[in-house]
């Protein structure tokens, strides 16, 4: 069996190596992407640029995607994800600092499988990331390959 993969979608620099470190330091034995932008992510995804030999066969298990990214939204990556029949099984989390409402309400209309606020509290993070981790790799029963 192939080992799974996780998608991180964050361009703030601290962000992405406390979730990268995070997720390692309580045993995730996931691959990790990791895209710095929108545009990079929806490379990955679709084989594109500088993933045209990716076998986009092999999706993530599920996405941790930043909601406010340079080039193309989190939310612009999620529609794309979800109007395209080889991604649109994909579980994405929305990982956001954003306390908004209507950005909650936007992700869940455009098919978020989950909204998480990050926490300021560095122990806050690390236990809604272990969470996270063990429910879409661990508990849920996913369709997409990966």
């Amino acid at each position: 069996m192939q080992e799974k993969l996780i998608l991180v979608v964050e361009d703030n620099p601290d962000h992405l190596e406390l979730t990268v470190l995070t997720l390692r330091e309580h045993g995730v034995t996931a691959e990790i992407a990791v895209a710095r932008d929108g545009a990079q992510a929806l490379n990955y995804l679709f084989g594109q640029g500088i993933h045209v030999d990716r076998d986009t066969h092999r999706q993530p298990a599920f996405v941790l995607l930043d909601m406010k990214l340079p080039r193309l939204s989190g939310l612009d990556v999620l529609r794309s994800i979800r109007s395209n029949p080889m991604t649109a099984l994909i579980p994405v989390v929305m990982l956001t600092s954003s306390s908004e409402q209507s950005d909650m309400v936007a992700c869940y209309q455009s098919g978020a499988n989950g909204f998480v606020r990050k926490p300021v509290d560095f122990g806050e993070f690390t236990e809604k990331l272990n969470r996270l981790q063990a429910y879409w790799l661990g508990v849920n029963e996913s369709i997409a390959m990966g």
